[in-house]
């Protein structure tokens, strides 16, 4: 078996290379040669902690495997960072556990990866303003990530604690973008991309303050009850997503599925988009917005890519199990 632990992942994956293995496995997911199984997530009744699982199977690559991993809001405290995660990588062939990956790092940057395909294939190409709404340790990812999909000139982003912007401030500098903190009403009217990724389980972006043209990337931690943005925003849009299945049951659409806002079959995945399949934005003023809802083939894909450098670099362990 081949370990990868957490503290190597840094110095072996890059933007780029999770964009890719992101890329594919979408394509992969809209043929049909790839499949999420039921996502398992419950709190354990211990540290206040979410718990579960993501697995699946990409025939065409022949990942399959699964990701452990949840929540513990108290870790903060404790020096490490809430989101745990592992990546178990099987031998599709034989059933042979092949790899164990450290998942934290791996789980922002394919998180990242898929804002930034979305953008990347749906945004309009004149795009120039960047929004971000919200401020946690996935906003600097998803910035750097979008930032590279668009020739961007100016963030503007907004979060309840104005003051919590300031990483973000830094990482536009680093990038050599203006950026300012505005209101949400700013934000929609300045706008041509905007990323929400924020924990919140009420409507923050609403369809007013939403301009037309612009493409919206929900990316926010999904699980039963979140909601990002409002159902007429949803309603007014072109809706894509991961996997029709998250997305009307843990991700942005479900309240907007529950009230008849759209239904199942109004959502495209953005693998379809990536096949050709399906012509994405068809105007320069079509709304378009990407529910992305964080399917278990994506940790299995960046892993994957993650375990061949680590070979390929020499600093994977390899052990007898």
């Amino acid at each position: 078996m081949i370990i990868v632990p957490e503290k190597e992942i840094a110095n072996l994956m890059t933007r780029e290379a999770a964009f890719t293995a992101v890329e594919q496995v979408f394509a992969s997911m809209a043929a049909k040669t790839a499949y999420n199984f039921p996502v398992v997530r419950e709190a354990i009744g211990h540290a206040d902690a979410l718990y579960g699982f993501k697995s699946g199977f990409d025939r065409a690559a022949l990942n399959l495997g699964l990701k452990s991993g949840g929540y513990w809001p108290g870790n903060a405290e404790k020096g490490l960072t809430n989101h745990q995660s592992t990546i178990f990588l099987f031998d599709a062939d034989t059933g042979q556990c092949r790899a164990l990956v450290g998942g934290n790092l791996l789980t922002a940057l394919r998180t990242a990866a898929a804002s930034a395909v979305s953008v990347a294939h749906l945004a309009r190409q004149d795009s120039r303003v960047l929004g971000i709404v919200g401020a946690g340790h996935q906003a600097a990812f998803q910035l750097r990530a979008v930032a590279e999909q668009r020739p961007f000139e100016r963030i503007v982003a907004w979060n309840r604690t104005t003051d919590k912007l300031e990483p973000l401030r830094a990482v536009a500098d680093d990038l050599g973008l203006a950026f300012e903190a505005v209101s949400l009403d700013e934000l929609g009217a300045a706008s041509d991309v905007i990323v929400t990724i924020t924990s919140s389980f009420d409507a923050i972006l609403t369809a007013k303050q939403v301009k037309p043209g612009t493409h919206v990337a929900c990316m926010g931690t999904d699980t039963k009850g979140k909601q990002e943005v409002e159902n007429a925003l949803i309603g007014h849009a072109t809706v894509f997503t991961d996997e029709v299945a998250q997305s009307v049951t843990i991700g942005e659409c479900q309240h907007a599925i529950y009230d008849l806002t759209i239904r199942p079959e109004d959502i495209t995945e953005i693998g379809a988009v990536i096949n050709g399949t399906h012509k994405g934005r068809t105007s320069q003023s079509e709304i378009t917005l990407f529910d992305g809802t964080g399917v278990g083939l994506q940790d299995l894909a960046v892993a994957a890519t993650v375990v061949e450098l680590a070979l390929r670099q020499g600093v994977a362990t390899e052990v007898e199990i």
